[in-house]
């Protein structure tokens, strides 16, 4: 069987052809509603008529399509955020939204610019139901010798239980990680392209071996990479023709 997918064609008619409940976990680098041409592609304009008429049926295709056990990331920023996060609350229910994650990241301001520097995303985790894949002990980082220690001698972890770091403590919602230009391999590839230390986070905690992950909005194939080399089935869709040259150059199955 044929392990990774790629289509070159407009995600919302690939998604009407895809069987129900037949993906485990869907990462999507949306468009941010920037109303910016990027060279590769257009971005919609920040206008809320635009993004519901762009999103909402789209949206609605990704949970039709996640299996029962399945979750979706919805990754944007400020500029439509919210926006998305109304769809995501009437489409999978308020009660679905598992994290708001916070990717953080550092970079030169612009000087006697007058706001602060804009320098996170958002990523909604959504679930499909209380029972989807969450790997916990796949997404656990180190803990210094010094948190150790301090936990050692009298420190208490939640509600008055002694905290046990042995294998390492769970991530919080928040992710300072490098941009992708900070990788010198992964950067020039595509436009708004992420990096790999990112979608391997993602993919290892809510997908397992011989899963089913798609992305709708691939741009430069990171999700493709990743999905490769943890042994997941992939689809992958973009409308831009680029993209998809652009991922099978990275893909080793190509």
């Amino acid at each position: 069987m044929e392990r990774i997918k790629l289509f070159n064609e407009d995600n919302l008619e690939l998604m009407r052809k895809l069987p129900e409940e037949s993906i485990d976990l869907i990462y999507c680098d949306i468009l941010y509603g920037t109303g910016r041409n990027f060279g590769e592609y257009q971005d919609l304009k920040p206008v809320r008529s635009i993004i519901e008429d762009h999103y909402v049926p789209r949206i609605k295709e990704m949970y039709r399509l996640l299996k029962p056990t399945g979750s979706i990331y919805i990754h944007c920023d400020w500029h439509i955020n919210h926006w998305i996060r109304i769809i995501l609350d009437e489409l999978f229910g308020y009660e679905r939204c598992v994290n708001e994650i916070i990717w953080c990241y550092t970079g030169p301001g612009v000087n006697n610019q007058k706001n602060y520097s804009r320098k996170h995303d958002n990523i909604y985790l959504y679930s499909k139901s209380n029972k989807y894949t969450f790997n916990t002990q796949d997404i656990k980082v180190p803990v210094s010798e010094d948190t150790l220690k301090k936990f050692e001698t009298g420190g208490s972890g939640f509600k008055g239980k002694k905290a046990d770091f042995s294998k390492g403590k769970l991530l919080e919602d928040w992710w300072y990680l490098a941009p992708t230009a900070r990788f010198k391999n992964e950067t020039g590839l595509y436009p708004t392209q992420k990096s790999i230390q990112l979608m391997e986070r993602v993919i290892r905690a809510s997908s397992n071996e011989g899963d089913t992950v798609a992305d709708f909005y691939m741009g430069g194939g990171t999700t493709a990479v990743v999905c490769e080399k943890l042994n997941r089935n992939f689809i992958g869709c973009d409308i831009n023709v680029k993209a998809i040259d652009v991922t099978k150059k990275r893909l080793v199955s190509f």
